[in-house]
């Protein structure tokens, strides 16, 4: 995957996913099942499922029942966890939009195991924006920039279906 350097608007979306969609299908095994999480991923596991022809729906997985941060956030509204296969002894592609702190895909990698003991779990982003306060790394990234920790980079998708980035400032 590349490396992706300067500034954060010049992001294409629908570029970084083609890459992410290439990198992906082969790595691909029989026993792969793509899990989205809520958000941003679930949109990138449910387009992804479509476009490498796989049989069945994507799996998507929310983090908000396992995050450290429970009691501030409360249950996000967006999405619940629906994982419509077996998760024992299944090799599980967790797709994210952004990978940042760790923290979500602990809560997530939390959430997955209530399900049941999958056989390996990876996770493939769109982007990977660093500043990890975790021990999370994705195995595979369309592109890997650094964004002040002031800056929120969030992935949109219009009413077509086409992706695009946006950036904001933190409050």
């Amino acid at each position: 995957m590349s490396s992706t350097h300067g500034s954060a608007l010049a992001l294409d979306a629908e570029a970084l996913y083609a890459e992410l969609l290439r990198a992906v299908r082969p790595a691909l095994t029989a026993d792969t099942r793509l899990v989205g999480i809520v958000t941003g991923g679930q949109w990138l596991a449910q387009r992804m499922q479509r476009d490498l022809g796989l049989p069945g729906e994507a799996g998507a997985i929310s983090s908000a029942m396992h995050r450290d941060d429970y009691a501030k956030r409360g249950l996000a509204a967006s999405g619940q966890t629906a994982l419509p296969f077996e998760i024992d002894g299944a090799d599980i592609l967790l797709l994210d939009d952004v990978l940042y702190t760790g923290r979500t895909i602990r809560a997530v990698v939390n959430e997955l195991f209530d399900y049941g003991r999958p056989a390996r779990v990876r996770l493939a982003v769109l982007v990977d924006r660093g500043g990890r306060q975790l021990p999370v790394a994705a195995e595979l990234a369309a592109a890997r920039l650094t964004l002040p920790a002031t800056q929120s980079l969030r992935l949109a998708r219009g009413d077509g279906g086409a992706f695009s980035f946006s950036i904001t400032e933190k409050e």
